[in-house]
């Protein structure tokens, strides 16, 4: 009776196993962050010396898929920095030394992607949104020594069209050569003044038609801040500043920083939502 009963019993908990859904099963919904200030949550009127107080895109859209978002982005981070510690950089290098991340490692932020995705290897989701801070950098002046590169080119239209593409395909390369198979949702930028050419110019012509150059050969998709943004601001005569997508520093006269307010977060967010469900801008 003892061993039909243990029989019976063993049947049941197999029944249940087979039946049990993949989630159960310790299937990794992990979702890796990669990028900038932008993904970080940077907002300037919070006190840096604590991660917590910055929540980006990522967050809002690994809530609403389901998945445990480890967050690698850095404030600062330009195409350059990204690949070498000697890159060409904004402020990420001086901002890692000042503050933490939402993640901490020591190298550079592709050395970390590519050793986690091979540690990590049913990782479901990678996003990354960068190179808006190449043109902040070099709109800024040299400062010091621009980084030695042989790509490297004052000339805005030409660098975006080459040196950008080339560092942006060096790191989609690096990611699918750590074998990773899966999903890339690569999000591009909203304009701050949809009424201005040259805001925009920037931002769909330089910026994100680099990140799209780059990324289409490796099979990404696209979650379209810039489209996002664009129809929320439309009300506004294309000002993101008077849509209340962008952080205020100032209400008389009204100005704002480039960075998001959550309601421009969760707008990006729902945008990379609708990219991994198939449904791209």
């Amino acid at each position: 009776m003892r061993v039909r009963l243990f029989a019976l019993l063993s049947g049941l908990a197999l029944w249940v196993i087979a039946a049990a859904p993949a989630s159960a099963e310790g299937q990794d919904h992990t979702y890796l962050a990669l990028g900038d200030s932008v993904a970080f949550g940077t907002n300037p009127l919070l006190d840096p010396r604590n991660a917590n107080n910055f929540i980006g895109y990522p967050a809002i859209a690994g809530k609403a898929l389901d998945m445990n978002v480890v967050n690698s982005a850095c404030p600062g981070e330009a195409t350059g920095s990204f690949i070498s510690l000697t890159g060409l950089d904004n402020v990420c290098r001086p901002y890692r030394a000042a503050f933490p991340l939402h993640t901490s490692y020591t190298g550079t932020q592709l050395a970390f992607a590519v050793d986690f995705l091979k540690h990590h290897r049913t990782t479901r989701l990678v996003t990354l949104g960068l190179d808006a801070n190449d043109f902040f950098r070099l709109t800024s002046g040299p400062g010091s020594p621009w980084p030695p590169s042989t790509c490297f080119t004052p000339d805005l239209t030409q660098y975006f069209a080459t040196c950008a593409v080339q560092n942006l395909t060096t790191i989609f390369a690096a990611i699918r050569g750590a074998h990773y198979h899966g999903l890339i949702v690569v999000v591009l930028y909203y304009a701050l003044n949809y009424g201005d050419p040259q805001s925009v110019f920037v931002t769909h012509d330089l910026l994100n038609q680099a990140m799209i150059t780059a990324g289409t050969p490796f099979g990404v998709r696209f979650a379209s801040g810039f489209k996002a943004f664009k129809a929320a601001a439309a009300p506004f005569n294309g000002d993101s500043c008077k849509a209340g997508l962008l952080i205020v520093l100032s209400t008389s006269p009204l100005s704002c920083d480039v960075h998001p307010t959550p309601k421009g977060r969760d707008l990006l967010a729902k945008a990379v939502v609708r990219a991994v469900e198939g449904d791209e801008d």
